[in-house]
């Protein structure tokens, strides 16, 4: 598939999702043939550019397809915010010759995971024990990851670690010796995501699959990566939230107690409403935030941090009110609205808390004073 246009992307999504999401729910897979299709077609990582054989697509069209995927099946949205935060670092922190090396593979068909996460490194990032050591000719890398989404399914590890008198970001094959992946059993939320914990016992490697080829400031290695997977997940939450709001209108138009359906109830049609408001609210942040992405415009880093937490926000409320319009009818594993409910508050989590979103916003407030 070499299309870009977002009409056709969408349409090819359904083709490959079809009425399976809520099977892959259950079972906490997505066969790896059609992740594979996708990977080829370029949906898994849209934006990397037209040179390197991707689709070239803005931010605001990457986001409107995350959205559309995320309304069908947010596992694998998830894994579309991991292959693109993958790529998106190579792209801006990569050498020329690893990017001519790397992107092409990651655009048509190779599987990425991103692993910043340790056990005792979450929101504090500074506090990574993976080490990443020069020997020789080679790097040596040494540590564990925790919840990296896609890593199930990954070919490549993008794995994070301190380098020399900074950090570096190291490209690591999955079958390399000493990498062991081990799944995350029964997450609470986007179960079929290939979420998993990776132990690296002294993984050689040639020293030029370090990123830049050199230490770089921890920060901008994380906040590089991280910016596209907060876009990419407030989109996502988008999604989720337009999957509520179908699946409510539904049931609210078709079920009927006391003699008239469920949207003539006034206090069903308050919770309906306030659905609408919170896609809208969050649809709105997210257009905005990736129009600042598309113009590189100076707001763009506290713009895309208010629609990460706008969306996970919202999204986390109006699921709540999905499942209570639906009662008994949507609380069932692999039911829109029940996987809805488990996976929003997954994305108050990830790439960020909410917390950690509002301690960076106040900073912006007081910087900005």
């Amino acid at each position: 598939m070499t299309t870009s246009n977002p009409g056709a992307l969408a349409a090819r999504v359904d083709a490959v999702v079809g009425d399976q999401a809520g099977d892959w729910d259950v079972t906490g897979r997505i066969p790896e043939p059609l992740i594979r299709e996708l990977a080829a077609d370029g949906l898994l990582c849209a934006q990397v550019p037209t040179g390197y054989g991707g689709l070239g697509l803005s931010s605001l069209d990457t986001g409107e397809l995350a959205a559309h995927v995320g309304s069908r099946c947010s596992s694998l949205r998830s894994l579309m915010t991991s292959q693109g935060m993958v790529a998106w670092t190579v792209q801006r922190l990569a050498t020329a010759r690893q990017r001519d090396a790397f992107l092409p593979k990651l655009a048509r068909g190779e599987l990425a995971a991103a692993a910043f996460s340790e056990p005792d490194a979450g929101s504090d990032l500074s506090a990574m024990a993976t080490r990443i050591e020069t020997d020789g000719d080679s790097v040596v890398v040494t540590g564990r990851k925790v919840w990296s989404t896609g890593a199930v399914y990954a070919d490549t590890l993008l794995v994070f670690g301190k380098f020399e008198d900074g950090a570096a970001a190291v490209l690591v094959p999955a079958t390399t010796a000493g990498v062991t992946v081990e799944p995350v059993e029964r997450p609470t939320g986007c179960r079929a995501a290939g979420h998993a914990n990776i132990r690296l016992d002294s993984v050689r490697l040639p020293a030029d699959t370090v990123l830049g080829g050199a230490a770089q400031s921890l920060s901008l290695l994380v906040t590089s990566a991280l910016a596209y997977g907060r876009i990419s997940v407030a989109w996502g939450c988008v999604g989720i939230l337009r999957a509520c709001l179908r699946s409510v209108a539904e049931h609210a138009r078709t079920r009927t107690q006391f003699g008239k359906t469920l949207a003539q109830h006034q206090l069903v049609a308050r919770h309906l409403t306030e659905i609408l408001v919170a896609e809208q609210t969050a649809t709105r942040a997210c257009e905005h935030a990736s129009r600042c992405w598309d113009s590189n415009s100076p707001d763009m880093a506290p713009a895309v941090v208010l629609a990460k937490y706008i969306g996970s926000r919202q999204a986390t409320r109006a699921t709540q009110r999905a499942v209570q319009v639906l009662a008994s009818a949507g609380a069932h594993d692999g039911h829109p609205v029940a996987r809805a409910y488990r996976d929003a508050k997954l994305m108050e989590i990830i790439e960020g808390s909410s917390e950690i979103c509002q301690l960076i916003l106040a900073d912006h407030v007081v910087a900005a004073g």
